[in-house]
């Protein structure tokens, strides 16, 4: 999607963060909500994306990512064009299974 020499974008957030205590698990659960608030949908257990109509918006994503993090694990954040998206592999077994797309821009008049 290229709107007026834009480029859509999406971020994706791979992250592996311990839960073997309670403030730990609470740590984990606050930084899934978070994803979540912020309009991250999740695609497999500790990954999820979002997608983002402009590198600009999505540097802001990532921005609020940071702002986020627990203070212990490890979290990957990756930016991907749409294009390079939609290239990904799905399966679901030995199934192939389709991409999500970017969402249908909305006009305010």
């Amino acid at each position: 999607m290229d709107i007026s020499g834009y480029r859509a974008m999406w971020l994706l957030v791979m992250f592996d963060l311990p839960t073997k205590t309670k403030p730990q698990r609470k740590a984990a659960s606050g930084f899934r909500n978070e994803l979540l608030k912020d309009g991250f949908s999740m695609v497999q257990y500790s990954v999820y994306t979002r997608p983002c109509p402009t590198e600009e918006n999505a540097e802001v994503h990532e921005e609020r990512v940071l702002r986020t993090l627990p203070e212990l694990g490890q979290v990957r954040i990756i930016k991907f064009t749409d294009k390079q998206y939609s290239r990904m592999g799905n399966y679901h077994g030995s199934n192939p299974a389709a991409i999500e797309s970017q969402p249908a821009q909305i006009s305010m008049f």
